[in-house]
Formats: structure tokens, C-alpha cells, sequence
């Protein structure tokens, strides 16, 4: 089959969703598919504003189309709800092509955490923009629940992975299983609306690492000298970081999934976190905790057993995502084609 996936979160950013949609594409042609992707690196950009790490791409409806045009796809997904994929859609609609959607990001929360803009005016534009799809991928039970809740019912499960040829397999970083123990790590975006300060304030005795880039990174780094910030780490190294810790603490309270948390498993470290939605979809009793207090869970996540929280993190793989979107696809149609 020739799937075509627009997306405005490409390389180099480093996010969840861009993870996802390279390991998907990835196991999509191992089976034999022919992907296209089309992203912010094929066009002029500009950087988003509070968030210069993300462009912004000049990506006109004629330019996306011809693109989709000479690879005549037999299936179009589109991933976010940024002007790539606003392009794309235009597209589809005119012509009359279904498509399906996927709901990665916590958009209208994130907007709320910026801006202070109320969280409801950006659904309404996440109701229109995934309306006409034919289908709405969700990552977890408790996101399909909130995008029912506005309106959106055609939904479908797109479930995560992780690349265990990696994650598992690095021996534990020597420095960070050096320092003072339990050492805790984060690990993902730096950015305000992670809640990362609620772990940075977190009581609970030991060392506390933060592995990753962002917009709020240099304020952190001033607000609390005491922290071990390492800066982006990516495969094997990563692997090691995730491995060195006793514990990986989630302080997000707006993520729709968070690889990151099923990374840490893999690697045998346990999850604490909060209640919400994400982490209650993605950690069972064996492999974390969650509690409304951040240092509770810590405590109770630090008691799991490293065994059993790498066995459960491995039942989550690529190939299971990928069969998962394949089956969501919804064909364009010989005579769609033609018209």
C-alpha cells in the first residue's frame, strides 16, 4: 500500500510524536508499504512562537497536493493539526479523499500552560480540524474518553512501542549511578507545561537527574543549581541513563501517553506519577505508582521489582503500533482516484 503521512513534528525535533511516527514508518516498510512523509523540513518555516525549537512551515494547499498527487496514495493520514497537515486536509476534502487523523498532543492544555487561554476555546478548533476524518487515532482509553467527550466519536486505538534492540540492552551510566541515591530521572521536553517543577520540588531524599532540551531549561538550570541536568541524550546513551536510575519519575499531567514512561520499563526502572490521564492507561500495580502526591509515588515506585517492570515494558512494540495504524487506514478508493 502507498501511505502518505503529513506531519508538522519532524527532525530534528525530539518529541514523542516524531518517535512515533519514524518507528511506525519504519516497521510500515519493513512489511512492504511504500511511506510518504511530508513535513516541516520540505518547506519555508518560521519558528513557533514561546517555542523556537518547533517550525512553523509556509506549506500551501497547491504545494502538499502536487506532492500527494505524484505519489497517488492509496491511504493519507495526518498527524497534527498544524499547517502541514491543514494543507493536506484542504486537499482531501476538495477532493472529496478520506483520511484519518491521530490525536498525539495535549494541544488545547498546552496552549493553556503558555498562554493562559482557556483550554475550551482550542478544542473547538481540535473539533473542527478532526471532524470530516474517517477515523481518530488514540493513543489510550482516557484520551478517546476526552475526545468523546467534545464531540468526536470515530475513533480508533493506536497504541505505543518501544525499540528494544535499544532500551534494555545499554549497561546502567556509570555517573549517574554514581551519585547519591535513589537517584530519580526525568527524561523528555523541557518545557513548562511537563510540570517539571513538580519534581524538581519533590522532598524525597537522593539525586535528581533531568535528561533532555527545551525552552525552559536555562531558567531551571538557574532556579535549582542543585539538579544534575545532562542535556539530550539519544540511543544507547539514553538507554544507559534510563537504566542507571532507581526510579523515573512522570510529572506530566497533559500527556496523552508518554513513551518515555514504557522506556524506562523496558530498561527495568520503575514509573512514578500522577493519576492522570496517561499514566493510568500506561502503568500497571507491578511496574509504578501513582499518587496525587509526587513523593508518595516516588517511595511506592521505588519498592517494584526491576525484573518485572523490564518484562511488562517489552510486551509494548513497534511492529503491534504499526499493525494497529495500518488497520485504522481508511483506503481511498480506485474510483476516488480516478476522479
Amino acid at each position: 500500500m502507498r501511505i502518505a503521512i503529513v506531519t508538522d513534528a519532524w527532525s530534528p525535533q525530539v518529541n514523542g510524536v516524531v518517535r512515533t511516527l519514524q518507528s511506525v514508518q519504519a516497521e510500515l516498510e519493513k512489511m512492504g508499504h511504500e511511506v510518504l512523509v511530508i513535513s516541516p523540513d520540505l518547506f519555508r518555516s518560521v519558528p513557533c512562537p514561546t517555542y523556537p525549537e518547533i517550525r512553523l512551515a509556509f506549506a500551501s494547499t497547491g504545494a502538499v497536493g502536487r506532492m500527494l498527487e505524484d505519489f497517488s496514495p492509496q491511504a493519507v493520514h495526518l498527524a497534527t493539526e498544524g499547517p502541514v497537515c491543514l494543507a493536506a486536509r484542504r486537499w482531501c476534502l476538495q477532493r472529496d479523499f478520506p483520511f484519518t487523523t491521530a490525536y498525539h498532543t495535549q494541544f488545547p492544555d498546552y496552549v493553556a500552560a503558555r498562554t493562559g487561554v482557556n483550554p475550551e476555546w482550542v478544542w473547538r478548533y481540535i473539533a473542527w480540524f478532526h471532524g470530516p476524518a474517517q477515523a481518530i487515532l488514540a493513543a489510550t482509553p482516557s484520551i478517546a474518553e476526552t475526545l468523546k467527550a467534545h464531540g468526536l466519536t470515530k475513533l480508533r486505538h493506536w497504541g505505543r512501542g518501544v525499540d528494544l534492540a535499544t532500551f534494555g540492552q545499554s549497561p546502567p551510566d556509570p555517573a549517574i549511578r554514581g551519585l547519591p541515591g535513589p537517584v530519580m530521572l526525568y527524561v523528555g521536553r523541557v518545557a513548562v507545561e511537563k510540570n517539571i517543577e513538580a519534581f524538581l520540588t519533590a522532598k524525597h531524599p537522593g539525586s535528581k537527574v533531568v535528561v533532555g532540551d527545551g525552552p525552559a531549561l536555562a531558567s531551571l538550570k538557574a532556579k535549582f543549581p542543585g539538579i544534575h541536568f545532562l542535556g539530550p541524550k539519544f540511543g544507547a546513551d539514553l538507554a544507559a541513563a534510563y537504566a542507571a536510575a532507581d526510579v523515573f519519575v512522570f510529572p506530566s499531567r497533559t500527556d496523552t501517553f508518554g513513551l518515555v514512561m514504557i522506556e524506562a520499563l523496558a530498561s527495568g526502572t520503575p514509573v512514578a506519577a500522577y493519576p492522570v490521564t496517561g499514566p493510568i492507561d500506561v502503568l500497571s500495580p507491578e511496574a509504578g505508582a501513582m499518587a496525587d502526591d509526587l513523593d508518595q509515588a516516588i517511595t511506592q515506585a521505588l519498592t517494584r521489582d526491576r525484573a518485572a517492570c523490564a518484562a511488562y515494558g517489552e510486551t509494548f512494540t513497534w511492529a503491534a503500533s504499526a499493525r494497529q495504524f495500518l488497520q485504522a487506514l481508511v483506503p481511498i478508493t480506485d474510483h476516488a482516484i480516478a476522479a
